[in-house]
């Protein structure tokens, strides 16, 4: 049954961007199949194989470690404040500065473009996209939603609208990966791999059926070499570490204002709510808006409230104060309703990616900023269907 309503979740999910697609005739259907199969082969192969769970414990056990290593060096310069009481800006945002320094160690040996063109070319295989997207999409795993811009620069000023916002869903429906360390630490570390790969297809296969594009395969990609960092070997890791560093203080900002906000709207709702005979919050809200949305990807119907929450909560502020939240309700959850969650909010979609992209998009090309300003709303509704296509196909397995 769960199966079935599974399925049923991801008909819907492709049936919103097809009924608004700009254009239904260069729909690339095949393409958009062999992407849903890879999706599928994947999550089967991370959660039902045990050459795969065995690949997953792997890797998380090295986040595992990578994070303690990180807590050491803010433990010495915090004097073990690390270990208790619980600080989210000590045990959680710093961590962000030790990834970065990874990051900029291996992006400064060629490391990282060397994976990006292998997964790169394998994504153009699949996809029978043009490599320039296909590329792009591999990149957004690694630098996120605003450095992997540098690397089409030079491209930028040809690309056509549809392309343009191809691009720019895949980095809204990407994370960083210097700041999923950070995300280990507060949901299950195998959903955050699981989503990393899966994101990268939803965001193409939403993207592809919403604004349709014409081109064909062709020989242009992105431009590694612009953002591979420069210079000798400790002045990029100087570098990475500050804007590592530089990173936490911006989503500490955030967060603080974010959660402020809610907590003043909640306060305003409280006394609305008092005056009246009823009584709310935003969350609560939140919850009963986004729980059909839960129910649909097989989410239990008495935890669908407390699931809509958290991803209408990611969707209007940040994945960081969605996760507070889901951190404070775990004992209250399934592992199904765990699952589908943490993957749903493994991505920078919500409302002020928006203002990220088009700022990183305006520093290199003006014109081109104004376009993705124009479609601004439509590209946070694509990136939203993405994390909900991810978040079924997690649910498929689960």
């Amino acid at each position: 049954m769960l199966i079935l309503l599974n399925l049923l979740a991801i008909v819907i999910i492709l049936l919103i961007p097809y009924l608004l697609s700009a254009d239904r005739k260069k729909i690339k259907y095949q393409s958009i199949a062999y992407m849903l199969i890879s999706q599928v082969l994947i999550t089967l192969f991370m959660f039902k194989t045990t050459i795969g769970k065995t690949i997953i414990n792997f890797i998380s056990s090295i986040f595992t470690a990578l994070i303690n290593f990180g807590l050491e060096g803010v433990s010495f310069v915090f004097g073990g404040i690390t270990e208790s009481p619980f600080v989210f800006f000590f045990n959680v945002l710093l961590i962000i500065i030790f990834f970065s320094a990874i990051l900029g160690i291996l992006n400064f040996f060629g490391i990282l473009p060397w994976i990006i063109r292998i997964i790169g070319a394998g994504v153009s295989a699949i996809t029978r996209l043009p490599r320039l997207e296909s590329f792009n999409a591999s990149a957004s795993m690694v630098f996120g939603q605003s450095e992997v811009f540098l690397a089409i620069k030079d491209h930028l000023n040809d690309l056509e609208k549809s392309r343009l916002y191809t691009i720019s869903a895949s980095a809204m429906s990407s994370v960083s990966a210097s700041i999923m360390g950070s995300y280990m630490t507060m949901v299950p570390p195998q959903y955050v791999l699981a989503a990393v790969p899966l994101n990268m297809f939803s965001g193409l296969i939403i993207a592809t059926i919403l604004m349709p594009s014409d081109v064909k395969k062709e020989d242009d990609t992105i431009q590694l070499k612009n953002v591979q960092q420069r210079g000798n070997f400790f002045e990029v890791l100087s570098d990475s570490i500050l804007d590592g560093a530089k990173i936490a203080v911006i989503v500490a900002a955030m967060l603080i204002g974010y959660i402020a906000l809610m907590a003043a709207v909640n306060g305003i709702i409280s006394n609305v709510g008092n005056a009246v005979g009823f009584n709310t919050s935003l969350q609560e809200l939140l919850g009963f808006l986004f729980a059909p949305f839960a129910i649909l990807l097989g989410i239990p119907i008495g935890e669908s409230v407390q699931a809509g929450a958290i991803m209408g909560t990611k969707l209007v502020l940040n994945e960081f104060v969605a996760m507070t939240q889901l951190q404070g309700v775990l004992p209250n959850l399934s592992e199904r309703t765990i699952g589908i969650v943490s993957t749903f909010l493994i991505s920078f979609a919500n409302f002020s990616s928006i203002g990220i992209i088009a700022g990183s998009v305006k520093a290199l090309n003006d014109r081109q900023a104004k376009v993705i300003s124009e479609f601004g709303f439509k590209l946070l509704l694509g990136a939203t269907l993405a994390s909900l296509l991810s978040a079924a196909m997690v649910g498929l397995f689960l």
